[in-house]
């Protein structure tokens, strides 16, 4: 079985230098063993991602209903948490899915409610709905132990997920983890112009119309979320990859978040030239390495 799994893993090893390092937070087996132990093959990049999951919705009662793409296979699976309003159809999702099924391995992608082929409101959106979003999707599809990847906002909602799962949630991968951040760069604003607009223009070369417009009430209720003040009670393996060229979440945000939790087993693992999205071609391979390793320990362990 192992075998077979660094077999895939193998074909995805890229043909040029990493440029990242991975800062250790803890005494345990990391990247560079399973680096050191992938044999030099030719390299294969994903074809086109192709979608073979079928949409399905998650139906709640008195919640919006949660559009999913489910992968069944074996555990641990992965669920992906997508940055503010991100649909489920972007590179990183699709890639870790294509990955899972290279593996074996079960894996969901979803859209929040009100964002992407969810029902809901996006105006009416707020980070607690987006956590018990998250929630329903580990307590009613998920089956057995996960390892959640949250890009961006989802990494602060995988550090929520974490919490109020322990006994479910085996292990966090944190891509661009923005804990905090939403509230920490608005409160160094002056706000009394947001306060009368009820709307943040947050200026972002990611969005087709160059802001995100951020809800006042998103970013007052985001507040009752906040991480960073005091220490966060998760005890799983954490890995937080981030771009030192990330001008959205400073890539101190992972540092000070492997500071914060309790688990001693933490990499903060950097790559000099990504950006925020880290959706090229070496990022992405970072991130199924990480999985891949991340499955093989939690294998380990078990066995």
């Amino acid at each position: 079985m192992a075998v077979a799994r660094l077999a895939a893993v193998a074909a995805w090893v890229p043909c040029r230098s990493w440029g990242w390092a991975a800062v250790p937070f803890g005494p345990h087996r990391g990247l560079s063993v399973l680096l050191a132990r992938i044999p030099q093959r030719a390299p294969r990049w994903l074809p086109a991602c192709r979608q073979k999951t079928s949409l399905s919705f998650l139906n709640r009662p008195d919640l919006p209903n949660l559009a999913y793409k489910k992968l069944k296979g074996k555990s641990p699976g992965i669920i992906f948490i997508p940055g503010y309003l991100s649909y489920m159809n972007g590179t990183k999702a699709l890639a870790i899915e294509e990955f899972c099924k290279s593996l074996g391995h079960a894996c969901i992608r979803f859209d929040y409610s009100g964002v992407g082929s969810s029902d809901g409101n996006s105006e009416e959106s707020t980070l607690g709905k987006w956590r018990k979003d998250v929630l329903s999707i580990i307590d009613d599809l998920a089956d057995g132990p996960q390892i959640l990847v949250g890009s961006s906002l989802g990494g602060w909602l995988m550090l929520h997920a974490a919490i109020a799962r322990p006994e479910k949630v085996v292990a966090l991968i944190g891509v661009a983890t923005a804990a905090d951040t939403l509230v920490t760069k608005f409160n160094q604003l002056p706000v009394e112009e947001v306060e009368m607009k009820g709307v943040w223009s947050m200026p972002s070369k990611y969005s087709e119309e160059g802001v995100y417009n951020v809800q006042y009430s998103f970013i007052k209720e985001a507040e009752h979320h906040c991480l960073l003040h005091s220490p966060i009670p998760v005890n799983c393996p954490i890995r937080l990859l981030h771009g030192m060229k990330d001008d959205i979440v400073p890539w101190h945000t992972s540092m000070q978040v492997a500071d914060r939790v309790l688990s001693t087993d933490v990499d903060v693992i950097l790559r000099k030239h990504s950006d925020h999205r880290m959706r090229e071609k070496a990022d992405i391979q970072l991130l199924v390495y990480t999985i891949d390793d991340l499955i093989d320990k939690l294998s380990t362990i078990v066995n």
